[in-house]
């Protein structure tokens, strides 16, 4: 790697520096080629980007919106995360994995609603230094930036120097509302002038909270784009799936097969889109208990199961999030193929009860009502499935204690800040799309269950689309039977 210390502000004093005499200055201005600009070709999101803007405008007539795409966040010292955009500024612009750090969407109001302005850093000209002595945004260390004119034509909005994003601070007041996650210190900058407009002590504007619920909630339904995002992300995970078991020999020669495992669907999520849609979980044997487990630096032993739970996120930012359950050496035990077929018939029941007008939370009890049952019949349980499906009692979740469904799209989590009555107790419409993922896991410590059970965890994790009729399951093509399994991997 480059290094990234030159001119930089976070950089330290003991590491060298670029030369900074003036002939050195002159001789790297000069001599450059004129660049030409083609003109792209605008985005397919774009009109979808346009019609949530005209959306967000219609709730809020006469308030400033300020939506920040964030900036680069620190990883060690002088060097960053990769970086992601804010996914309501994503949602809002289209601007998704080629987004400008420090990127602002500001909505103005107008006498119509709302004028929309995207203000961005744009490229710098030879006449400057930043080209080759910036590292943290200079051509020369992070590559060319596009024009403004560039970036108007591909998405279809206003942009703005973010030089001039300056005039916008200075114009803040009491009327204006800015997402509060998406950039902590532009929202110290605009709480310090709404303080001083307002004369009040109150820095955190209710409205603003407000502001991201809504912008959360407008995800709840997909629109067509981002309906066919997520199904091309969910083929795209297959292909990683596939990857995964071709390299099974590697993986367990490997005393850390797990990290072949995040490795290898890792290679194809960076080649089919930008990267994972989250941490990978390779889980394999007594690891598949722990639910987020991403350590991932563990053996992967014939004989026991790999739980993989991972999703490939498009350059679009739409991420899938599939799980399934292999028996490393290809054919499931006895034992392993019971609470497998038990984990997939709850899957399957929560499934079944699927379509427009139910609420959220019935799906996590469909599927809640077969774990019970089956925990009972193999006398795991105290009581009854009945019983322990009391709301006084729950023994059957020890078994699994998380929930069956959370809501999916351009986040994992999709929509996380909308309102429960609108969320996990809202009613089903269609072009939701959702996760169904029961699971049971039985802990190697767990003295309720008999030998042969501890140390298993299985879950199945499928991403559903609400339609006119019912459901349909995007990932249907994910082997997902305990004999189609087998298959696939032989």
């Amino acid at each position: 790697m480059a290094d990234k210390n030159a001119q930089a502000p976070r950089a330290t004093t003991n590491r060298s520096t670029v030369p900074v005499s003036d002939t050195f200055k002159e001789y790297i201005s000069g001599n450059w080629a004129v660049r030409t600009e083609g003109k792209p070709t605008p985005r397919s999101q774009s009109p979808y980007a346009a019609a949530r803007r005209a959306s967000v405008s219609a709730r809020y007539p006469g308030k400033r919106l300020i939506i920040p795409a964030g900036a680069a966040k620190v990883r060690s010292n002088d060097t960053d995360y990769a970086y992601r955009a804010h996914s309501a500024f994503a949602h809002l612009t289209g601007w998704a994995s080629d987004s400008v750090p420090g990127s602002v969407l500001v909505l103005e109001p107008n006498a119509d609603g709302h004028t929309a302005t995207l203000y961005f850093r744009k490229a710098a000209g030879r006449d400057s230094d930043e080209f080759y002595a910036n590292p943290e945004i200079g051509e020369f260390w992070t590559g060319p930036r596009p024009s403004l004119a560039h970036v108007a034509y591909d998405l279809g909005l206003l942009t703005a120097d973010l030089a001039d994003f300056t005039a916008v601070l200075d114009s803040v007041d009491a009327d204006t509302l800015i997402l509060r996650d998406g950039d902590r210190d532009l929202t110290d900058q605009v709480d310090g002038r709404r303080l001083l407009a307002a004369d009040s002590e109150a820095l955190e504007n209710d409205a603003d909270t407000g502001l991201a619920r809504d912008l959360s909630e407008m995800r709840l339904v997909k629109d067509e784009y981002e309906i066919d995002q997520m199904r091309r992300a969910v083929a795209a995970t297959k292909k990683g799936f596939n990857d995964v078991i071709a390299d099974r020999p590697a993986i367990i020669a490997h005393e850390r097969g797990e990290r072949l495992v995040e490795g290898t669907f890792n290679r194809r999520a960076r080649a089919e889109g930008n990267t994972v849609g989250y941490d990978t979980i390779a889980a394999s044997g007594a690891h598949a208990c722990v639910l987020h487990w991403t350590r991932n630096d563990g053996a992967v032993v014939p004989g026991d199961l790999i739980l993989l739970d991972a999703g490939i996120e498009l350059d679009s930012l739409y991420t899938a999030d599939i799980t399934r359950t292999l028996p490393i050496n290809g054919v499931f035990s006895d034992t392993q193929r019971l609470v497998y077929e038990a984990v997939r018939e709850a899957a399957d029941a929560a499934f079944a009860i699927v379509k427009p007008g139910i609420r959220f939370r019935e799906i996590h009890a469909a599927a809640m009502e077969v774990i019970a049952r089956k925990t009972a019949e193999w006398g795991f349980l105290p009581v009854t499935a009945e019983e322990s499906l009391q709301p006084d009692h729950q023994y059957h979740r020890r078994y699994m204690v998380h929930g069956t469904s959370h809501h999916l799209g351009i986040d994992v989590h999709d929509c996380a800040q909308a309102r429960r009555d609108l969320y996990l107790d809202g009613i089903l419409e269609v072009g939701m799309v959702f996760t169904i993922e029961p699971g049971l896991y039985f802990q190697p410590d767990d003295l309720t269950v008999p030998t042969e059970f501890r140390g298993t965890g299985v879950r199945i994790e499928d991403n559903i689309l609400v339609t006119e009729s019912g459901a349909e399951n995007l990932s249907i093509d994910i082997p997902r039977t305990a004999d189609d399994v087998e298959a696939w991997l032989a």
